[in-house]
């Protein structure tokens, strides 16, 4: 898995709507943070739409472009002509943690492998253009010990990285724990080192990951 400490997802489910051929095609996208959630919605849209003559699916999960977890299914329609042209759509849309279920209701007429693979694949990408975007972004936890004259360079040493200080205590010396974006931390760490002279102690507690606000 390629590693990405920021990456675009989608911030809420988004669905949309089209017609071919008298054949209704409804394409529901979703932010999908690990396999289980990806697995749990493609199974809540097929109960929701559990009348539909095909719910075709493909998920991408961890950064844009992942191929080491994803998956896809053609439901019934005929292989590679609806899961495999929207994980196409998926692996090239620059977004991670993402799934898409397109539900079809036959119209009456039979698109060819052609058409359904356009049918599907243009579900998608319909559905990506319109989706509204957060970026996931991945946290460095950290617990910093200095000098009391270093506390204000500390936080806006912080605050310049895009962290954030969560706590505070004050004994024989400061103690700040804070997070910082992974991708800022190396520049993070070397300023605060010039800062204090090599004074501030840096203990590392862990890593974490969130939505961008």
């Amino acid at each position: 898995m390629t590693d990405r400490t920021r990456y675009r997802i989608p911030a809420r489910e988004t669905r949309v709507t089209d017609e071919v051929k008298g054949s209704r095609f409804i394409a529901t996208a979703a932010c999908v943070p690990d396999v289980e959630a990806a697995k749990q919605f493609v199974a809540r849209i097929k109960e929701e739409f559990g009348d539909a003559t095909h719910n075709c699916w493909a998920w991408v999960v961890g950064p844009p472009g992942n191929t080491a977890r994803n998956g896809s299914s053609d439901d019934g329609e005929p292989g590679g002509t609806a899961g495999l042209p929207i994980l196409k759509v998926l692996l090239n849309s620059g977004v991670g943690d993402i799934a898409v279920v397109v539900t079809r209701y036959f119209g009456g007429v039979k698109l060819g492998r052609g058409g359904l693979a356009r049918a599907y694949g243009g579900g998608a990408q319909r559905v990506v253009k319109d989706l509204p975007l957060t970026e996931r972004v991945f946290y460095v936890h950290i617990e910093v010990t200095a000098d009391y004259p270093a506390v204000e360079t500390i936080r806006r040493l912080a605050a310049d990285h895009d962290g954030a200080v969560t706590e505070e205590s004050f004994g024989e010396a400061a103690v700040l724990r804070m997070k910082i974006p992974k991708e800022h931390f190396g520049g993070f760490e070397s300023r605060l080192r010039d800062a204090t002279g090599g004074k501030a102690r840096i203990r590392r507690m862990g890593e974490s990951q969130g939505r961008e606000k």
